[in-house]
């Protein structure tokens, strides 16, 4: 191992980051156990949402997409929101993400090993213990093969991407075909009309949506083993082919499910039509799709979290011991082996601790919230960045300035909105593990003030 302060520099084409966008938001494992929260939460209007939300969301992806171009770097909102706004300000952009990816890996590693044992022991599915060790394994796996490169990672990432794809594509032609006939709720352009909603329904559909679509903005944490221009280029296709994917899965979901069977599916809808459609073992095929697609997000946010703890370690923000580089691999080590410790942590704490299972059984709101607050923050940093071009070219200030200005007011109001209705639990993850953030910021101020830098 080395210290050595570079990673795989063009490692990635345009297609494979575009994969790598797509696979970050875990399109099949997102919609098993989101659609639930976000259909009791509007009913219908999930469709709407989820097209309205993915709209707004280009503006932000357009943020992180321009920015790139100009300073692409591991760190991503850490290092455009500092180089804005000030150390401070990019350091919390970083730590947002970070607390928000070690919270999804110990929420998707314990469904991950569930849908596990649903294939192999359905019989185990209730013994903790062995689910927790499976979900141990899982995460210990996919850590292993991101150690291994940014090669390997996405090797695995076009593999099980494919498979997951061709399984739910060929879901939705079957339920299609199945229920269309005699739909469980007739498609209505109520669904996605503007009028349909009130604000308070669409903050709290909005809410969820983020969740959705979160992870495509890995490729701009691999803007470093990307060329800049293929990374921007993959984060764009990734939005497009997301916001079509959810829009059409979402009444997919209605169109075979009732309210019913949608409440009582859980996090398991995808599961729910399949088992209405095939038999068994037919119907646990989209089990192992939600399988593929949770180790998928997985690989992703690690990938998400290391970058960003090596490009802020890197700054002199947090200990530079997580900017070590592996000679060989090419990968920040030191960093990864941080989210896999803190993720077995998590995990295990999770599984013999009533209060943190309650805890992470509240994280899609927690991250939701964590989203809106770096990703916001990015979509202020390119309007301000860029805002020169509203005098010299307004056709480049639309995708430079004005859409991701819209897009992190959309993140600004949501939050403000749905922040008074949070629980406990929620506030206590969401804006309590911002809070943290504090501490290592103090610490890093510290040791650079004793070294004579200044304040990181």
């Amino acid at each position: 191992m080395s210290e050595q302060q570079s990673l795989a520099k063009g490692a990635l084409s345009a297609l494979e980051s575009t994969i790598m966008g797509i696979a970050g938001t875990s399109p099949a494992f997102t919609v098993a156990v989101t659609t639930g929260t976000i259909y009791a939460a509007i009913g219908p209007l999930s469709v709407g949402s989820l097209l309205y939300s993915g709209v707004i969301m280009l503006g932000i992806m357009f943020a992180f997409a321009k920015l790139n171009r100009v300073m692409p770097d591991a760190g991503a909102a850490f290092a455009w929101v500092g180089s804005v706004f000030g150390p401070t300000w990019g350091f919390f952009a970083g730590w947002g993400l970070m607390v928000a990816s070690v919270v999804f890996m110990v929420s998707a590693t314990l469904p991950a090993a569930t849908a596990t044992l649903l294939l192999f022991a359905p019989d185990q599915v209730e013994n903790t213990p062995l689910v927790t060790a499976i979900a141990a394994v899982w995460l210990t796996l996919v850590t292993a093969i991101v150690l291994r490169g940014i090669k390997h990672a996405s090797t695995a990432q076009v593999i099980v991407t494919v498979i997951e794809a061709a399984i739910v594509v060929a879901l939705l032609g079957a339920a299609v075909i199945w229920f269309g006939a005699t739909p469980a709720h007739a498609p209505a352009l109520s669904w996605i009309a503007p009028g349909s909603f009130t604000f308070k329904s669409f903050a709290d559909g909005a809410i969820v949506s983020v969740f959705f679509y979160w992870g495509w903005d890995v490729t701009m944490n691999l803007g470093e083993e990307t060329e800049p221009e293929d990374a921007s280029k993959g984060a764009f296709w990734a939005m497009i082919n997301l916001i079509v994917f959810f829009v059409i899965l979402m009444t997919v979901v209605l169109i075979a499910l009732s309210d019913k069977e949608i409440a009582a599916a859980n996090t398991n809808v995808l599961y729910a039509i399949s088992a209405k459609i095939f038999p068994a073992p037919w119907s646990y095929l989209v089990v192992l799709a939600t399988v593929l697609s949770t180790v998928g997000a997985l690989e992703t946010q690690i990938l998400q979290f290391s970058r960003s703890m090596y490009s802020m370690a890197r700054a002199g923000v947090l200990h530079p011991r997580y900017a070590a580089v592996h000679q060989e691999w090419q990968t920040p080590w030191a960093a990864t082996l941080v989210i896999w410790a803190l993720g077995l942590v998590l995990l295990f704490a999770a599984s013999y601790m009533p209060s943190v299972a309650a805890i992470l059984e509240s994280s899609i709101e927690a991250i939701g919230l964590q989203i809106c607050f770096y990703m916001g923050l990015t979509g202020y940093a390119s309007a301000w960045h860029f805002r020169g071009l509203l005098r010299t070219d307004m056709r480049e200030a639309f995708t430079h300035v004005v859409m991701p200005l819209i897009g992190a007011l959309f993140m600004t109001l949501v939050a403000a909105w749905v922040i008074p209705t949070f629980s406990p639990i929620v506030l206590t993850v969401g804006i309590g593990g911002l809070a943290l953030g504090f501490i290592p910021l103090s610490i890093g101020w510290w040791r650079n003030a004793r070294g004579g830098a200044l304040p990181a």
